[in-house]
């Protein structure tokens, strides 16, 4: 089986997380979340992927280039052009992108899977695969049950006894809205599929492709398998993915480092003595950190690579990211501090520079020196700042 990982969104409701990296290159715990595909791929023994892409796309193509590094062999189909030397992106929509790819190789010669590549899992594709051929399926959604009130976000699917898909929504109201079950962005497909989809056309594979193929009334079914799925489509999701990890609920994640404690672990180069730090796990600590004695972290927490945790410091259930300082006199108690931002796990953010709170936190490679008068206006100013929400 072959596979395909779309990987060309924009990620506006993920910002400022994504104004300069992908989605797909999104970290928990310091792993883009698009590495864990690739990593659950080649579990299956699925070996060959082609990635679209569009949106910063050497952002995902210089890090996993030719997937080696990974077990697997990897190419690309960007969407897009360049323009007075600057890459921009022209996306063409899941199935549009599929299209384009089978016009220019005939690559989907086979039975294939398509994965969303903003999202956390850790299906069994192999229990998939059989459920598709034992159907003979031209097309298998995986499926999930959610909330009611949360079907307004997704595509909304209604099956047979067989699983036999009867009706597809996309993005529904609650009241209209035919069933709780909705569609995860994990598909599997038969070649003759792309014979639904047109040519040069922006074309999406929930809001065009499927209901195409029930009009049509093609082998197009559901399954609904137990397994966790995270998509990663807002800064609430990014927090939680990162601590669902962190706390072990998803076993088969493979996190990176070494522990050295119970729930701590760490990568290499750190300057750190748990003698002296108050530690309270889980906590990932990342390369080449330093973490001054007296300063407390309790988890979930990541500090990422790099990093500076001055004497003090208090870091409480927060994720940080590479070449942060966090200086004695901070208490940073829920916060992601990352690319220049101090963000609030609902999304609100405000920018390090512009508010001018370096003093509290900063990137650890400039020069901070702290006065008394800082360290004692430090809660006052804290509780100043108005945080905003990207318009």
């Amino acid at each position: 089986m072959k596979a395909m990982i779309l990987a060309a969104g924009k990620g506006t409701r993920v910002r400022p997380i994504t104004h300069d990296i992908p989605k797909p290159m999104i970290p928990i715990v310091r792993k883009p979340v698009m590495e864990s595909i690739v990593e659950l791929l080649k579990k299956h023994d699925v070996e060959d992927i082609v990635v679209n892409t569009s949106h910063l796309a050497p952002a995902i193509e210089d890090y996993f280039r030719d997937g080696g590094q990974f077990g697997v062999r990897m190419a690309y189909s960007f969407e897009g052009r360049l323009t007075d030397g600057e890459l921009t992106g022209d996306a063409l929509g899941s199935a549009g992108g599929m299209k384009k790819i089978q016009e220019f190789s005939g690559y989907f010669n086979e039975t294939f899977i398509v994965l969303c590549g903003d999202a956390l899992i850790d299906l069994d594709i192999s229990e998939a695969l059989e459920f598709h051929r034992s159907r003979n399926a031209m097309a298998t959604i995986i499926l999930k049950d959610i909330p009611k009130d949360e079907v307004n976000k997704y595509g909304v699917v209604e099956t047979d006894a067989d699983g036999r898909i009867m009706q597809f929504q996309e993005k529904p109201s609650v009241e209209e809205a035919v069933s709780t079950t909705i569609n995860t962005g994990i598909y599997i497909f038969e070649p003759e599929v792309l014979n639904y989809i047109p040519s040069d056309t922006e074309y999406d594979i929930g809001g065009d492709l499927f209901p195409a193929l029930v009009a049509a009334g093609q082998a197009f079914y559901g399954i609904s398998l137990p397994f966790e799925w995270i998509d990663i489509g807002s800064v609430p999701d990014f927090w939680d993915a990162n601590r669902m990890v962190l706390s072990g609920r998803l076993p088969d994640y493979n996190l990176p480092g070494k522990e050295i404690s119970p729930g701590v672990r760490v990568g290499i180069n750190v300057k750190l003595d748990l003698d002296k730090v108050d530690i309270t796990p889980p906590v990932y600590i990342g390369s080449s950190t330093f973490i001054g004695d007296g300063a407390k972290i309790c988890g979930p927490s990541v500090i990422g690579a790099n990093c500076h945790i001055e004497s003090g410091a208090v870091v409480n259930e927060c994720i940080v990211g590479d070449y942060t300082r966090i200086t004695q006199v901070a208490t940073l108690d829920k916060k992601i501090v990352m690319r220049g931002m101090c963000i609030q796990p609902e999304g609100q953010f405000i920018s390090i520079e512009d508010t001018d709170i370096g003093w509290i936190m900063d990137d650890a490679r400039k020069e901070i020196s702290l006065n008394e008068t800082q360290q004692m206006l430090y809660e006052s100013a804290m509780e100043r700042i108005e945080l905003r929400t990207e318009v």
